[in-house]
C-alpha cells in the first residue's frame, strides 16, 4: 500500500510540474493595474486589444480622477497601481509635480507633440478633446456668437447651457482662456455667463446637448464629442458645432488631453510601459479614436470622419502642463467670480 501510496503521490507531482511548465510565463505575474479616471467604456476597448496581443491581464480600478490621484498619494509605496489614467491634463501634471510618476523613455513617448505631455515626460496625452459651442440651428438668436466670450452677453440670457464649474473640463477650459486672454477679460465673460444661467447649470455635456437639440437652450459650451454621439443617435437632431475664436485675430479652440502614467512604485514597470507603448502606437491610438470621437494625439493618426479635421481649425497654443500650474488660480478666480 505504502508503495502504491508513494507512486500515486510521484504520478501527482509529476502532473503538477507539467501543468506548471506548460503555463505561460504571463500567468504566473500579477496583471497591471490601472487607477483609471475615465469610463470603463473608453478605456476597455483598447486594454482588451493589449491584452489578447500580448497575455498580459489587466485590472481597471474606476472611479473620479481626482479621487484616485489623492487615494496614489496617500498609498505612497503601498499602491497596487502600476498606472494612472485621467480624463484631465491638470491632474496629471499634477501627479507629476507631487513626485508619484516614473519618466517614461523619450524614445517610448517622443511620437507624441510635447505639448500634449509632461516636460519632463512622467505622463502623455493619450488622446485630445475640444472645448466648442453646440448651437440650434432652428433659431437665430445666436447668430452673432463667434468666440466662447460672446457667451457673456445678456442676450443669452436663459439661453445657455454649461456645466457646473466643478467640472475638470470646465476648470481646464477657464485656464486656457485666462492664459490666452488675461484675468479681467475672463472674469467678465464668468460674470456675464453666471448672470445668464441664473444658478441653472447642468451635471453632464450630454445634457447640455440634448437641451440645445430639444430647443430648451440655444447653445452650449460643451466638449465636441458629446455633439457627435448625440447626432449618432439622432441624426436629424438640429444642432451645429461651431467652433468658437477663430480667424487672425482669435485665440483659437481650447484643447484638454486625457493621459497615461506610470507609477513611481509599480512593481512592474517594464509591463506597464510596455502598455503605454501600446497606448501611444499607430494601433492603440486608432481605437481611441475610433471608440471616443476624440483626437488621437499621434499625428498622422486619422480621426472620426465626422469630427473637425485637425488643420480645419485653429486651437490655443497652451502647453497642456500649464493646466495644472494654473489651476489653483482658476478656481480661486471662479469661486470669486461665485460660479454655479
Amino acid at each position: 500500500m505504502a508503495r502504491i501510496a508513494r507512486r500515486r503521490g510521484m504520478l501527482l507531482l509529476a502532473l503538477v510540474l507539467a501543468l506548471s511548465m506548460a503555463l505561460p510565463a504571463w500567468a504566473e505575474e500579477e496583471p497591471l493595474v490601472i487607477y483609471s479616471g475615465r469610463s470603463d467604456k473608453f478605456v476597455k476597448p483598447v486594454v482588451k486589444v493589449f491584452t489578447d496581443e500580448t497575455g498580459i491581464q489587466v485590472v481597471l480600478y474606476s472611479a473620479k480622477s481626482t479621487a484616485l490621484l489623492n487615494k496614489l498619494k496617500v498609498e505612497g509605496p503601498r499602491t497596487e497601481a502600476d498606472l494612472y489614467i485621467s480624463n484631465d491634463a491638470g491632474n496629471l501634471q499634477l501627479g507629476s509635480d507631487m513626485g508619484l510618476f516614473a519618466p517614461l523613455p523619450e524614445e517610448l513617448v517622443g511620437v507624441i507633440d510635447a505639448k500634449l505631455r509632461a516636460p519632463d515626460n512622467t505622463w502623455v496625452g493619450l488622446s485630445a478633446r475640444a472645448r466648442v459651442l453646440v448651437v440650434n440651428t432652428g433659431q437665430h438668436r445666436t447668430d452673432f456668437v463667434q468666440s466662447v466670450f460672446d457667451l457673456a452677453d445678456s442676450q443669452l440670457e436663459g439661453r445657455l447651457g454649461i456645466t457646473n464649474s466643478s467640472n475638470e473640463s470646465f476648470i481646464a477650459g477657464t485656464t486656457v482662456y485666462m492664459l490666452e486672454a488675461g484675468m479681467e477679460r475672463t472674469r467678465r465673460w464668468l460674470e456675464g455667463m453666471r448672470d445668464n444661467v441664473d444658478g441653472q447649470v447642468f451635471n453632464k455635456h450630454s445634457k447640455i446637448v440634448a437641451a440645445v437639440a430639444a430647443g430648451k437652450k440655444d447653445i452650449g459650451l460643451v466638449n465636441h464629442y458629446y455633439i457627435y454621439r448625440h447626432l449618432a443617435k439622432h441624426p436629424d437632431a438640429p444642432i451645429r458645432i461651431l467652433l468658437p475664436d477663430q480667424g487672425p485675430e482669435g485665440m483659437g479652440v481650447a484643447w484638454n488631453v486625457a493621459g497615461v502614467a506610470v507609477s513611481k512604485y509599480s512593481k512592474q514597470p517594464e509591463r506597464a510601459r510596455r502598455l503605454v507603448a501600446f497606448l501611444v502606437s499607430e494601433r492603440g491610438q486608432e481605437i481611441f479614436a475610433r471608440v471616443n470621437r476624440e483626437y488621437p494625439t499621434r499625428k498622422g493618426v486619422p480621426t472620426d470622419p465626422a469630427i473637425p479635421p485637425l488643420d480645419s481649425y485653429k486651437v490655443a497654443d497652451v502647453p497642456m502642463s500649464e493646466l495644472a500650474r494654473q489651476r489653483r488660480a482658476t478656481i480661486d478666480l471662479l469661486e470669486s467670480v461665485g460660479m454655479p
